[in-house]
């Protein structure tokens, strides 16, 4: 007899489960067609190209030297043992661990980059005395060690240095242990059992890089789009965590879910899908990788339930090793629209490239942030020497993104600042300086009076004063707090040395203002109809080319702003001669004589062009709305996306955030009497800000 299964043939193939990676399942398992492996090809051509790959010597060169740190703390180890009288079989088992983190364990370090390292000790040496004080003098010692600089107050404390020219960030964590294991796995819980909180810290950057190269599908396409868009990053100005942006863990985090949603993608897909995922992305929810762990050993884990602060945060990503953190919670409601448009700049781009519209350089077009913007703050931090210079710009910065949420929380979030991460150095100083600079505008659709003035005394204040906390000031630190417009930016911002011009359009969603002196105490923004009646030549086009000739070469031999709010600390900078900061205490009273008329109104360029791509180029991309060459369409992904977000954010606030796109002109107040600016607002700065309505 023949059976019933051989009569009804083999059974249907069952299909295999999806695979899934993360907390949700993928969005596409489609595999790289011929089209995209041919423009993943490129992409590594061009990153090859620009640079990013170190050479086999210089990665022969890292090796040696995290050998010779590795050498160097053993024998430190050695001798605190032998010094605290420990046996002789104590001081031959004492050693203590080297791990790398960060850059240089993912994989994605280039030429010229820094290591972050681990050192792992016993109990009893501590990080205060033994690893601040001892393992310093150690290394200030040695003649390969140089611009050794310990920061111990840090949140996460470190010791910076140069080793043989190679920079090195080192940590260091005593675990609950007589003798460090030689084959300790860091990633264990145990390591955190009877730790602090900084110790803490200190492991989870290697235990969270080990998680993320367990988490994501294929390594190489990972390392592949994470360096790919921590070029771009750095390029579109978005790159760094002291300022309100993204560092490198958030980059990381942020390209390994992508790859967990996209398991199959080749880097081009991938780099692809990171733009597209990301301008839809309704923050606050979170990006996470694995489930948040449950608190097991005391620790505070991300939890906006339990947490009120974690409910303030804009842009949660969140680490997959416990303790689970939010590794972004230096991110504002400013920094936070910046990345945005950053985004939606990318995805636009990437959908030409797709098209075969646009190569893949135009990616990583520089961005134009002194193009992008009216009115700028400028930070001069200026010190006796370059040793001085190097820990006052550090505390300087670290207190920069302070002053942005001070302007935003009292302007009641009217004022949005974006502070730029590079700083530029005025090499004609005497004495050792850089300056750092944020744009300044009126956040996009509010509704305010004509002339309507916000007045961030307060704020300016309050930076000083924390400024003023630095425990080791030192005569010649100091700081200067200016307003500065873009007319009037200083030459050493540009590469060249002058300011480009660049070809304008005003559109009707633009209106002019005039921005005028009304009796020499304020800049008031009028309305738009006086400055539109500026003479036009009949065509229009040579008359608009006329005016930007004119302006294309204006003065630069003052390399400072004509309107300043001076906040300065301590005393005359040694390393300054007398002239130089006289100049410097005298930018105010410029402001109110020399440079009077070449800021008495305004043109063209200084009226609502602040870009939501923050450059020239941003105009001609994204005029296209092609369709994806892969069979995930966006609606599938915006689906996807939202499905995403409803299964692992139950219990997290769910909403999009408001559009963010500046519009209009800031105008700025400065404080004075008969022209002449009076000693009360130098010692106490004054920064009023005159918002015109678009209404």
């Amino acid at each position: 007899m023949v059976s019933s299964e051989g009569l009804c043939g083999s059974q249907p193939p069952i299909a295999a489960p999806v695979t899934q990676y993360g907390v949700t399942k993928p969005i596409s398992m489609a595999v790289p067609t011929a089209a995209d492996i041919q423009r993943s090809r490129d992409l590594e051509k061009f990153l090859v190209q620009a640079g990013l790959y170190e050479s086999k010597e210089e990665a022969s060169k890292r090796e040696e030297v995290l050998g010779q740190i590795q050498e160097i703390v053993t024998n430190w180890v050695k001798q605190l043992t032998r010094l605290r009288g420990y046996t002789d079989q104590m001081v031959e088992d004492a050693k203590a661990l080297i791990f790398t983190f960060g850059s240089y364990r993912l994989g994605v370090h280039g030429p010229g980059s820094d290591i972050d390292a681990l050192c792992v000790g016993p109990s009893y040496v501590s990080r205060e005395e033994d690893f601040f004080f001892v393992l310093h003098n150690i290394l200030a010692e040695r003649e390969e060690v140089t611009e050794l600089q310990p920061v111990p107050d840090a949140h996460v404390p470190v010791m910076r240095f140069k080793f043989n020219g190679i920079p090195i960030d080192l940590l260091y964590a005593s675990i609950s242990h007589l003798v460090v294991p030689h084959d300790l796995d860091i990633s264990n819980i145990s390591v955190l059992y009877n730790v602090d909180e900084p110790t803490v810290r200190s492991l989870n950057g290697c235990r969270v890089a080990d998680q993320i190269l367990k988490l994501v599908p294929n390594v190489e396409h990972f390392c592949t789009t994470l360096r790919c868009l921590k070029f771009w990053a750095k390029r579109r100005g978005v790159y760094s965590n002291v300022t309100g942006f993204l560092g490198g863990v958030n980059w990381a985090l942020l390209v390994a879910r992508i790859c967990q949603l996209y398991p199959n993608a080749a880097p081009s897909m991938l780099v692809s899908r990171f733009f597209r995922v990301f301008t839809q992305w309704r923050w606050p929810n979170p990006v996470m990788l694995c489930a948040i762990d449950e608190d097991r050993l005391g620790f505070s884990v991300w939890d906006p339930r339990k947490n009120p602060r974690d409910r303030t945060h804009h842009m949660p990503i969140i680490t997959p090793a416990y303790p689970c953190m939010n590794s972004s919670y230096n991110v504002s409601t400013s920094t936070l629209r910046v990345m945005m448009e950053q985004f939606q700049y990318g995805n636009n781009v990437c959908e030409k490239i797709e098209l075969n519209k646009a190569k893949w350089s135009a990616l990583f077009d520089p961005y134009l942030f002194f193009q992008s913007y009216t009115n700028y703050l400028q930070v001069d931090i200026l010190a006796a020497d370059a040793d001085d210079l190097r820990s006052w710009k550090g505390w300087v910065e670290s207190r920069l993104r302070q002053l942005t949420l001070m302007i935003e929380r009292d302007t009641y979030g009217k004022m949005q600042c974006h502070p730029y991460p590079q700083d530029y150095v005025d090499a004609s100083k005497p004495c050792a300086h850089c300056a750092f600079f944020m744009g300044l505008q009126r956040k996009h659709g509010e509704i305010v009076q004509e002339g309507q003035q916000f007045d961030i005394r307060g704020s300016i204040d309050e930076f000083r004063h924390s400024i003023n906390m630095y425990m080791f000031w030192k005569p010649g630190m100091e700081i200067y707090v200016s307003h500065v417009r873009r007319k009037q930016l200083p030459a050493y911002v540009y590469p060249d040395g002058c300011k480009r011009s660049r070809n304008l359009h005003l559109t009707p969603e633009q209106p002019s203002y005039n921005m005028s002196r009304n009796n020499g105490v304020a800049y008031q923004a009028e309305s738009g109809e006086k400055c539109l009646k500026r003479k036009k030549d009949p065509d229009g086009e040579d008359s608009e080319q006329s005016r930007l000739d004119k302006r294309r070469s204006p003065d630069r031999n003052q390399s400072v702003s004509p309107e300043i709010i001076s906040c300065k600390l301590g005393s005359t900078c040694t390393g300054c001669s007398t002239s130089d900061l006289d100049e410097m205490n005298r930018f105010a009273e410029v402001n109110t004589s020399s440079n009077s008329s070449g800021i008495s109104s305004c043109s063209h360029e200084d009226i609502g062009n602040e870009s939501t791509a923050g450059s020239s180029e941003g105009s001609n991309v994204g005029d296209d709305n092609p369709s994806s060459s892969q069979s995930d369409s966006s609606d599938d992904l915006k689906s996807s996306v939202e499905d995403d977000h409803a299964d692992q954010n139950k219990v997290f606030q769910d909403g999009l955030l408001k559009d963010l796109e500046p519009k209009t002109v800031v105008g700025v107040v400065l404080k004075s009497m008969n022209g002449v600016v009076d000693s009360e607002s130098v010692q106490n700065p004054v920064i009023r800000l005159s918002l015109a309505s678009t209404a």
